[in-house]
Formats: structure tokens, sequence, C-alpha cells
């Protein structure tokens, strides 16, 4: 069984709700059983996942978002 970890990160350029669709399919695309909290005053996502801290930059990196960990 993979270990869940809760991984915070900052996404400044996460403005708006279609931002959080976009950040929330590209995070279950890699790993669909991940669960991923956002807030869009604060920018910022928590994401409770068993892929590496890289893998989940990257999703987020492809869907044109620029996370920075928390």
């Amino acid at each position: 069984m993979t270990e869940l970890n809760v991984r915070k990160f900052n996404v400044q350029d996460m403005t708006c709700g279609h931002c959080v669709g976009r950040i929330t399919e590209a995070i279950n695309a890699l790993d669909p059983q991940a669960k991923v909290e956002t807030s869009v005053p604060d920018r910022k996502v928590s994401i409770q996942s068993g892929m590496g801290v890289e893998k989940l930059v990257a999703a987020m990196l492809d869907a044109g978002y620029s996370p920075v960990l928390a």
C-alpha cells in the first residue's frame, strides 16, 4: 500500500474556480485517488496523494500553473 502524504503548495497564478478545476483535473489524472483541497483567496493547494512531490509539481506545471512547495 502506498503511503499517503499531504503536500501543500502556494500557487500565485490560481485566481478562480476555472484554475481550481484545471489543477484538480491534472492531479486526478496523475492519481485518481488524490484528495485536492484549494483556497483561491489564499492561493493555496493541499494534495493528499501517494505520488512524489516532483510528479505533483510537474502535473501542475503542465496544466499551466506555477506551484511552490509551502
